[in-house]
């Protein structure tokens, strides 16, 4: 992984840019950060500058202003530290989007988070129309802002985006609420209380129909039941997923059905 010593990357990022936009006056606070060019932070170290997938993200954040790079991480439950300047936050929302989308050089698997930070990020994990969507709009972050926070603050949004992005708003709700697809007989659930007991699960998915496997074992992180249910056919399941995925059982997360 190449050092911030190659700064020279995203120093002629930034030169090569200042002719394609015009930056507005930066408050107070965000000059304060601006005042020097500080070595990246652990965070941003965690990126090779010299990577075209990193370069492309990081000349899509370039052209925001700083109070939007700083809301854009705010709308996902990060904050970033007041000892970073203007660029070394940029590169923290570089790393954030590339996370998110799952695009991190050599990365692992994308694992899901046993608790998510916002809904935001609950949506991109639980609701893969949605994710689809929201990376649909890659190179427009006026659009990625507005969905990040319709999804964490719906009525907030409505009232400063609903005229100028209602297009958007509307695409948002249909993807938040398309319907899980279906691929097979065999489900992993994960949401229904603890003290059902394995039995009351069971007896729970069957009335939908005949089973033909079933597993499930308590959690050890929250007080649910998460395992694997197959059934006769296909028809079924998306039943189960129509009826159950989603459904608030009081546990502090909603139920969540999905092909296996």
């Amino acid at each position: 992984m190449a050092r911030f010593s190659t700064i020279a990357l995203a120093t002629s990022l930034l030169v090569a840019s200042v002719s394609a936009w015009a930056p507005g006056a930066p408050s107070s606070f965000a000059v304060g950060r601006m005042s020097s060019i500080q070595r990246p932070t652990a965070l941003a170290m965690a990126l090779d500058y010299n990577d075209p997938v990193v370069a492309e993200q990081y000349a899509a954040v370039q052209p925001m202003s700083f109070e939007e790079v700083e809301e854009e991480l705010m709308m996902s439950g990060i904050r970033a530290p007041p000892t970073m300047n203007e660029m070394e936050v940029k590169f923290m929302l570089v790393e954030m989007r590339m996370r998110i989308a799952g695009v991190m050089p050599n990365s692992s698997k994308k694992e899901k988070p046993k608790s998510f930070s916002s809904k935001f990020e609950e949506a991109m994990w639980t609701k893969p129309a949605f994710e689809e969507y929201y990376n649909s709009l890659k190179g427009d972050h006026n659009a990625q802002n507005v969905v990040s926070e319709y999804v964490n603050d719906p009525v907030l949004a409505e009232t400063r985006y609903g005229k100028t992005y209602k297009p958007v708003i509307r695409k948002i709700k249909a993807a938040l609420s398309a319907a899980l697809p279906v691929k097979s007989a065999t489900l992993t659930f994960s949401g229904f209380p603890a003290n059902m007991g394995e039995m009351g699960c069971k007896m729970t998915l069957e009335a939908l129909g005949p089973l033909v496997e079933f597993e499930c074992v308590e959690s050890d992180d929250f007080p649910i039941l998460t395992g694997k249910v197959t059934f006769e056919d296909i028809e079924t399941a998306k039943k189960a997923v129509a009826q159950y995925n989603g459904m608030d059982m009081g546990m502090g997360s909603a139920l969540e059905l999905v092909s296996a």
